[in-house]
């Protein structure tokens, strides 16, 4: 049966936002018909259970282990029927009529690829969600210490479209992929997500190849939804670490080339070096010696990993 909409979740170990994103999204929808896909990572906190039990109407696909973000959703675009594909994380909360304005907004404009909302914190505060394509540049300085010792360089400043409003709706480069809408003739164009970035950067990449392809990437703060943010990843701190560092200089690898990448590895990694050292002094002279502790440890994996 055909649907409108489509909506993917990949959760691991995320039980209870797991169930208010699913309710938000089955308020968020009335005229509507939508289909809601969770694909779960083999988590091992019932959630596949909670899904079964209270929301029979939602397809769950169980993972026998942690495939990732990517296979995650693609396991999800196959068993997909809608003409539109809406990604959200486990950690989101549909707000008012969000979902209404996104299908709206790719229905009057053909040419619009993907279209995102406006993701806020739970306090109301909006959260950064639109981004021009990196630089070697802009990511030397993203997420290093490098960012610490000049935080308002124009590399940065262009990266995070700081000289652009966040509260008006704007073609853009990428968007996060907390929350990200997609037209089903994109998706057969360009393909899904790619499987090689097991989670982060695969928005990043997905969004250049919808760009490539000739289609529009809209931001839309007119529709909002709540993003608690990192609910998944904290709970593995350090391969959080390696997975975001290490997914940044595949992509870059990807679209940039060897040079550009290998650049970048070195820099990241020097980078981490720096902060072990910094966090190593704070430890000796007893500053909060348990969280000194355990960002060595996360750091030290980062560079015995060498993000290869």
């Amino acid at each position: 049966m055909h649907s409108d909409l489509s909506v993917v979740i990949v959760n691991w170990n995320v039980r209870e936002l797991l169930r208010a994103c699913v309710r938000s999204v089955e308020r968020a929808y009335s005229d509507l018909t939508c289909e809601i896909i969770v694909v779960d990572n083999a988590s091992s906190d019932g959630s596949v259970e909670m899904l079964r039990t209270d929301f029979p109407s939602v397809h769950v696909i169980a993972c026998e282990r942690n495939v990732g973000f990517s296979a995650g959703n693609n396991l999800g675009i196959a068993a997909a029927r809608g003409e539109f594909l809406l990604f959200i994380n486990p950690d989101t909360e549909i707000v008012g009529d969000a979902l209404d304005a996104l299908l709206q907004c790719a229905r009057a404009h053909p040419d619009v690829g993907a279209v995102a909302p406006q993701l806020i914190f739970p306090d109301g505060c909006v959260q950064p969600t639109r981004y021009r394509f990196p630089t070697l540049a802009s990511a030397i300085l993203d997420g290093t210490i490098l960012e610490q010792w000049f935080p308002r360089n124009r590399a940065l400043r262009r990266y995070h479209l700081a000289d652009v409003s966040e509260n008006i709706t704007q073609d853009v480069d990428w968007v996060m992929g907390a929350c990200l809408m997609l037209r089903r003739e994109v998706i057969a164009q360009v393909g899904g997500f790619d499987e090689q970035f097991f989670m982060y950067s695969e928005e990043t990449d997905l969004c250049k190849r919808i760009k490539d392809a000739g289609w529009r990437v809209v931001y839309l703060p007119a529709a909002k939804v709540i993003h608690h943010h990192s609910a998944s990843s904290d709970q593995v701190v350090a391969l959080r670490h390696m997975r975001f560092q290490s997914s940044r200089v595949r992509y870059f690898r990807k679209h940039h080339g060897w040079l550009a990448a290998n650049i970048l590895r070195v820099f990241i990694l020097v980078s981490y070096e720096l902060l072990t050292l910094e966090e190593f002094a704070k430890w000796l002279v007893g500053q909060k010696r348990a969280m000194r502790r355990e960002r060595i440890a996360a750091y030290w994996q980062v560079l015995r990993s060498g993000l290869r």
